[in-house]
């Protein structure tokens, strides 16, 4: 995929009625470690998701599985009631448990999915989700399209707004098309790691949101040079640190990408909404593209 063009739009409509800015923030970093429990300095927590919304970032990804529970609990302590114009996308379908407590598996059963989306709609304050997603697709204990019909039905309850999907691949996503409407997906998808390249075709296509998580991350280390020496140049250039560049790179690869870095830095938040104002050249972003192929 060949980016044709060096500008964007500062905003992204998702199904077609929730408009937000091209950044958003991934709390899953304000939990405890391997993303379990509360975040340790609640206080810290809460003055960055206010500072969130002081930066303008109207859109906030989180999960019932991050922490579990603590992340969306923390969400509604720093800023319910909440602003008019945010968007909280929450997920559901993953459960914990086992011999060591990050391990994870997934329950699709529907009335497994419909209380999940009901306690999340009460840790939050909220009478509806605007944007729900499937966590993940890998369910055993029913097939794929009845998960979809299951969102559908709650979207058409009005228990969500909008339907998401997170980890799926292009053919699932195309399942999910023929049963309802899906107004977003998100994937692993970075400068070194391109996971969900060929879904963001797909979305594209369909005029999907697509939002990648660890959008920032950049390879480090002697794996990482031939990254850097392409990056370095242009980020000197535009005089942005790599992880802005990166950040501009997954802005200009689709006008329907949005991003959720996430971090426990306010200094870092700031940062990483610089790079909604850097406008790469075509042939910038396609050096960038090149270095992880995309079209074998």
């Amino acid at each position: 995929m060949t980016t044709m063009f060096n500008e964007f739009p500062l905003t992204v409509t998702i199904g077609g009625e929730l408009t937000v800015n091209r950044i958003g923030y991934g709390a899953m970093q304000l939990t405890g470690p391997k993303v379990w429990g509360e975040y340790p300095d609640r206080n810290k927590g809460i003055a960055l998701l206010r500072e969130v919304i002081n930066q303008g970032v109207n859109f906030i990804d989180t999960a019932d599985v991050y922490g579990p529970h603590s992340n969306e609990e923390l969400i509604r302590e720093a800023l319910h009631p909440y602003p008019e114009n945010l968007v909280i996308a929450t997920k559901g379908g993953f459960v914990r448990g086992g011999p060591d407590y990050t391990d994870m598996s997934a329950v699709g059963n529907r009335y497994y999915i419909r209380q999940c989306a009901y306690m999340s709609m009460r840790r939050l304050g909220i009478d509806h989700i605007d944007l729900y997603y499937l966590h993940t697709p890998t369910m055993t204990d029913v097939p794929f399209e009845e998960i979809i019909d299951t969102l559908a039905g709650m979207r058409k309850e009005g228990l969500i707004r909008q339907i998401g999907l997170s980890n799926i691949s292009a053919d699932q996503l195309r399942i999910a098309m023929s049963i309802t409407e899906i107004a977003a997906v998100t994937a692993h998808y970075n400068i070194g790691i391109r996971l969900g390249a060929e879904l963001i075709k797909a979305a594209d296509k369909a005029g999907i949101v697509f939002s990648p998580w660890h959008p920032a991350a950049v390879p480090s280390g002697e794996e990482g040079k031939r990254f850097r020496d392409v990056l370095n140049p242009i980020a000197e250039k535009y005089r942005a640190t790599i992880q802005q560049t990166a950040l501009a790179w997954q802005l200009h690869r689709s006008p329907r990408m949005l991003p959720i870095p996430g971090t426990t830095s306010i200094d870092h938040l700031k940062e990483n909404l610089v790079a909604a104002s850097l406008c790469l050249l075509p042939e910038e972003v396609n050096a960038i593209t090149r270095l992880v192929p995309e079209d074998e």
